[in-house]
């Protein structure tokens, strides 16, 4: 009888150890789009500049941080390992071409893609190369004689298009596969340990947001104007969901969030939608009022928030129905995917600043941090301390893509912020067009 109650023992040990190895392998993974709610409580403002880490090129990509290290690309074609508490350089790894995707790590490697056409996996303590998968070519979305503008046989790569799809990683007991979107219209899965191929699945554009997992299904949508769902084992397709495609209106760049059996997603043409999870069925849509949704949206407690484009809104929405609950406006386009932390929620705007917004004020208690380059820019580039594209082009002729691009290197000035921002440590962590990456401290709640 005691052999046999010690060997009962044994056995639960083994068990327990075996679920709490998983756990930890699990928790390992890390995605700047998997979670946007992190740990704190009460309203937590942003309170004093820690320190801000310099790079040489524009920064669209967004943080994540583990072990003590931040991580993010720049646009300068070098990713980076910055120190948490410092700000100083830890190591630089150099590719050939601009990084606007963001990372993901798990079991210390760390994977994220440039538009040099390949996607890499690094140790992420010394930044060595472990592996890089070559796609057919990655590219801004672009179209010859976009939207009408001139020149007519001129390729014209889409302004708006700032990100490239960052890599999630899918565990299926002891194997791990590495799926990202890439401009050459395919979703890669790839081994996570060697980068070698093992399966693909074909759209008709590019695909440029990051998939999301939830119970062995990924999600996505592209270039297209589809909302995919397909099995994460196999890449075969689960169902389809197609939005509106129509000139100036088309195409999904945002990613998803799943939460309750619904996956929340936003596109151009342009609506918020919320789709049955396990049959691609339309719960509810949402009218942006011809307002792009770029941002990733975050859900908490039957709330969806979201950021919009032309009406430069932080949306609350009931999470069941879709209904409006209370808007928060900023100055100019909201693209940054917002992060939640206790009853605080973050974001940024295309303007340069950057919001946190007590969730239980219903939009009517927040603070601003401005960039230094907005501060110092704004007087001459905006309208009434609001973005105004017409405006900025001082009368010149938009039907000209030229001129429509030198308002856009107007607007980069202001250091506008599209990085999605990653809190810890109660340390927010963002990146700017103005080259930089910041720290911020939080308040703590007393």
């Amino acid at each position: 009888m005691k052999r046999n109650f010690t060997s009962l023992l044994l056995y639960f040990f083994l068990i327990l150890s075996s679920n709490t190895f998983s756990q930890n392998n699990t928790s390992t993974i890390l995605n700047a789009f998997s979670s946007r709610i992190f740990s704190g409580k009460g309203y937590q403002p942003i309170q004093s500049l820690k320190w801000k880490f310099k790079t040489e090129g524009k920064i669209f990509s967004s943080p994540i941080v583990q072990n003590g290290i931040v991580y993010i690309g720049s646009e300068d074609g070098y990713f980076y390992a910055v120190d948490e508490k410092s700000g100083n350089s830890k190591w630089k790894f150099k590719t050939n071409g601009a990084i606007h995707t963001s990372a993901s790590i798990y079991n210390d490697i760390i994977y994220f893609g440039s538009f040099d056409g390949y996607y890499y996996a690094l140790n992420s303590k010394t930044g060595k190369e472990i592996w890089r998968f070559k796609t057919k070519g990655e590219h801004w979305y672009s179209e010859v004689g976009m939207w009408g503008m001139k020149p007519s046989d001129l390729l014209m790569a889409d302004l708006w298009d700032f990100y490239l799809s960052t890599p999630v990683i899918h565990l299926d007991h002891k194997s791990a596969l590495a799926i990202f979107g890439s401009s050459d219209g395919n979703l890669y899965a790839v081994d996570a340990k060697n980068g070698s191929i093992k399966w693909n699945f074909q759209t008709k554009a590019p695909i440029h947001s990051t998939p999301i997992l939830e119970n062995n299904t990924v999600y996505f949508g592209g270039w297209d104007g589809i909302f995919y769902a397909l099995d994460s084992k196999t890449g075969k397709e689960k169902w389809k969901f197609s939005t509106e495609i129509k000139t100036g209106f088309t195409g999904i760049q945002a990613s998803a969030a799943v939460s309750d059996g619904i996956v929340y997603f936003g596109a151009r043409d342009p609506y918020f939608f919320a789709l049955d999870a396990e049959t691609g069925k339309l719960i509810w849509k949402y009218n942006v009022e011809n307002s792009w949704i770029l941002s990733s949206a975050v859900v908490k407690d039957n709330t969806v928030y979201v950021g919009t484009s032309d009406t430069y809104a932080l949306l609350a929405l009931d999470a069941k129905t879709g209904k409006e609950k209370y808007r928060f406006k900023g100055n100019g386009y909201v693209y940054s995917s917002p992060a939640i932390a206790g009853n605080t929620i973050y974001f940024a705007d295309f303007s340069g600043n950057f919001f946190d917004l007590n969730l239980l004020s219903d939009g009517k208690e927040s603070h601003t941090i401005p960039t230094e380059n907005r501060t110092k820019y704004a007087a001459d580039i905006l309208n009434n301390n609001q973005l105004d594209f017409v405006f900025a082009a001082k009368q010149a002729d938009l039907s000209l893509y030229a001129e429509n691009k030198k308002v856009m290197d107007e607007f980069y000035k202001l250091g506008s912020i599209v990085s999605s921002p990653f809190i810890s440590n109660d340390v927010i962590f963002y990146g700017s067009v103005d080259g930089y990456l910041y720290a911020y401290d939080l308040k703590k709640e007393k």
